[in-house]
């Protein structure tokens, strides 16, 4: 037996062992074909394409349906799911997963195979597959298989399935699928699992803080396959330590196999991709082998090159999207205008930020009567990316585009989100285009929605368009003087839109985001704040308008679609934030359930102030996240009762399924794409929390990183975030958030109030609130933990 397979099989029995110790039956390990391939899975996947490709070939209608149903034992008419398992497997539809677990419920004790085939009444041909499909749900934890080989629910052994997060202190938590309580994991049960991995686990007790805590029957799905870190040589044996922190166990890597081992050579220090090859144990680390070589930590752009990985983020396109992409064409040919209004003579414009490559949208007004006739044409990304094709696949898997500081992950290939998609001027594109009709009070009064073609006149900027309107700069409007009347009518039409927006009481925070400033070398050299101005909230207004009538549209037409929801806060959230509030001498009206135009009217109160930005803060924080979601519940932030994307399907995969919904409507037919709804809102959900992350998480590194060359440095600046162990302070000049430890505030006992935002000495009854000002000297500034240190000089305002 060679090495591999002894470690193999030593790892299969690891595992079995420790399922038995846990009262549960290991999984049969299936008889293999010589190269290594289940044999019998091998024969049943041939006979289920077939006969799926032939259940593709005819479209179900209700005679058939009820054709198959008449062919079946009668108990299994009785299963919900028919359908979609006719629709799956055509003739011999398999009892469905929610079907067979109805029936382990319905028996009210455990079932061994024979007796669940039994009673679902499996016909003998249909054995071998019903046995797999147990075994599949078995292997994502929504059976189990006991002492006695008998089938159980997870539920009635007292079992939770869940993922496993890590910290980085060496402990974790499970976080269950059913939505409950998170669970303890102890060190010692961290031990044999990573962060991301599945696992089914049984509460064992409570830790000293009261969680509830666990313990590991079995896990799962091993999900961190690949892990990117650096490489640390300790005592002549090689680790990669993990640059996600939530994974608190070093990688032994496997000694060479030989003179002619093709692993990339690493030297310490080097970051590096570790592909797991043995995942932990009780009693053994993960021992993983190198995959590839990045480079040094400081090179120009690693910071992106690890959170790519780190975040799981795809960034490689598939042979089949590059192949369907060079059968793209170049430029719009004459069969892609037919049925489309031509709308070439209308001078639109996209206005955008300076560094933007990617146009969605462009714009025109026209005043009529005393109202407007507003244009907003969008990409028309779903004529040219199709359901299930290579392009959509990918789309969909990224979610979005990720937007780094000097480099872009885009979801769709350059060739469309730059080139063909990208509203680009002086060339024909292809739109889809919200015609709104709007009141002098702002309301729209009537819409439509309509394939067309458009020629973009100018490519203007936010920068230029605020100074030719707003600020009467006379080389600013000699640029754009053809386009200047056009531009003014846009201004009146966003003021009427923005005067509706505060009437209906939307929240608007007025955040500082920033940019960061690069040598030729791609070495940070400062960051500045982007200014946000008028021309930017133009277009936003114009966009919130198309997606709001598109939104109506299909609400309006029944068809289902993702819309953007954005549920009211927690009163629990709500009465902290109301409590901290009253501390600044601000109430906030509205009851438990305040409204949107209650926070307006504290964002009113509050303009102006030195602590405005910080209390603005609270208040956002106070507010629940946006999601996808198929049912929808209306935008609370902006007050909005319906409200979906539209206006962004070059960069965000909702808009594109909304885009595909209106054009089924505008057909007279109906789109429903391969997956729920429910799984795609989800997943779109994540992948825009993903992109946060990743981008977050860079931005960090390279102020790190900036920092390094200006420590002792003093900088005044103001408390951003109280927590248990100490203040975070932003810094003035550069916008640069650090610590200032607890252990650095004075030689006093501190108490954290967390109603109050506020650290407490108990014998000097010193407080440091947020909001506080202080000037502050860099201490320290990590690039391995991307953290950086102040050492607190003096507190500039406030009383003690």
């Amino acid at each position: 037996m060679t090495e591999k397979r002894k470690k193999t099989s030593l790892s299969r029995r690891s595992r079995n062992r420790k399922a038995r110790d846990n009262g549960v039956k290991p999984s049969r390990t299936p008889e293999r074909t010589r190269d290594g391939r289940d044999a019998q899975a091998l024969h049943r996947t041939k006979r289920l394409a077939a006969t799926q490709e032939a259940a593709r070939a005819a479209p179900l209608d209700v005679d058939r349906l009820a054709e198959i149903a008449a062919a079946l034992p009668p108990i299994r008419r009785a299963d919900p799911f028919l359908a979609r398992e006719v629709l799956r497997y055509g003739d011999n539809p398999l009892p469905s997963r929610e079907y067979i677990i109805e029936t382990l419920e319905r028996a009210g004790r455990p079932l061994k195979m024979s007796e669940l085939a039994s009673a679902l009444e499996i016909r003998p041909f249909e054995l071998a597959l019903f046995e797999r499909r147990v075994t599949a749900m078995e292997r994502d934890g929504q059976i189990l298989t006991n002492r006695r080989g008998a089938l159980i629910l997870p539920e009635k052994a007292a079992l939770i399935r869940g993922r496993v997060q890590g910290h980085p202190d060496g402990f974790g938590f499970v976080i269950p699928d059913d939505g409950g309580p998170d669970i303890f994991l102890g060190p010692k049960e961290m031990r044999e699992v990573l962060h991301g991995d599945r696992v089914m686990v049984r509460v064992t007790g409570r830790d000293p803080r009261g969680r509830p805590e666990g313990k590991i029957v079995e896990v799962l799905e091993r999900r961190t396959t690949r892990v990117v870190g650096r490489v640390i040589v300790e005592h002549g044996v090689m680790l990669v330590a993990p640059e996600d922190k939530r994974i608190a166990q070093d990688i032994l890597i496997a000694p060479e196999a030989g003179r002619r081992s093709r692993k990339p050579k690493a030297a310490p220090g080097d970051v590096v991709v570790v592909e797991i090859v043995e995942p932990p144990s009780k009693y053994a680390q993960p021992i993983g082998k190198i995959v590839e070589v990045l480079g040094r930590y400081d090179d120009p752009g690693m910071e992106i090159e690890i959170a790519l990985r780190k975040f799981d983020l795809p960034f490689v396109w598939s042979s089949a999207a590059k192949a369907q992409t060079r059968r793209l064409p170049d430029a719009v040919r004459p069969h892609d205008q037919k049925g489309r209004e031509d709308l070439r003579h209308l001078p639109f414009v996209t206005i955008d930020g300076e560094n933007a490559k990617d146009f969605d949208d462009a714009v025109f007004c026209e005043r009529v009567g005393r109202g407007f006739r507003l244009l907003v044409a969008i990409a028309d990304v779903a004529h040219y990316v199709k359901p299930e094709t290579p392009l959509d696949q990918e789309a969909y898997e990224r979610g979005n585009s990720v937007y780094f500081p000097r480099r872009v992950i885009p979801m769709l290939p350059e060739k469309l989100s730059n080139g063909l998609c990208s509203l680009v001027p002086r060339e024909d594109r292809l739109a889809m285009v919200c015609e709104m009709f709007v009141s002098p009070r702002g309301k729209v009064e009537r819409y439509r929605f309509f394939p067309a073609v458009i020629h973009s006149h100018a490519r203007l900027t936010y920068t230029i368009v605020a100074k030719a309107l707003y600020e009467g700069d006379k080389t600013a409007r000699e640029t754009v003087a053809d386009l200047l009347p056009h531009l003014e009518t846009l201004d009146a039409v966003f003021r009427v839109l923005l005067a509706a927006r505060k009437r209906r009481g939307a929240i608007e925070f007025e955040t500082t985001e920033v940019e960061f400033l690069f040598d030729d070398n791609g070495k940070i050299r400062g960051v500045k704040p982007v200014v946000r101005n008028d021309a930017h909230r133009l277009i936003e207004e114009c966009m919130l308008a198309a997606n709001v009538c598109a939104s109506q549209f299909l609400a309006e037409h029944e068809h289902p679609t993702l819309y953007r929801v954005h549920e009211p806060p927690d009163p629990e959230k709500i009465a902290k934030l109301r409590e901290f509030l009253a501390g600044f001498g601000i109430e906030l009206p509205g009851g438990d359930e305040p409204s949107p135009k209650d926070f307006t009217r504290v964002l009113e109160k509050i303009e102006g102030r030195p602590d405005a930005p910080l209390l603005q803060m609270v208040m956002l924080r106070s507010l629940k996240q946006a999601r996808y979601a198929p049912d929808n519940a209306g935008h609370f932030g902006l007050a909005y009762p319906c409200y979906t994307h539209f206006t962004s399907p070059i960069r965000r995969y909702p808009d594109l399924l909304v885009h595909r919904a209106i054009k089924a409507v505008l057909a007279g037919s109906q789109y429903t794409p391969s997956r729920p709804w429910e799984e795609i809102g989800a997943h779109c959900s994540m992948t825009e929390r993903r992109a946060d992350e990743a981008t977050r998480e860079v931005m960090n590194w390279l102020k790190c990183y900036y920092m390094q060359e200006h420590i002792g440095e003093v900088y005044t600046g103001t408390v951003s975030a109280v927590v248990p162990f100490g203040l975070f302070v932003t810094l003035d000049e550069v916008f640069v958030e650090g610590l200032v430890h607890i252990s650095d505030l004075g030689a006093d006992y501190f108490q954290y109030d967390e109603v109050g935002h506020a650290l407490v000495g108990e014998r000097t009854k010193v407080r440091y609130r947020l909001a506080d000002r202080v000037k502050v000297q860099v201490a320290r500034a990590d690039l391995a933990t991307s953290k950086i240190d102040f050492h607190l000089i003096e507190r500039l305002e406030g009383d003690a």
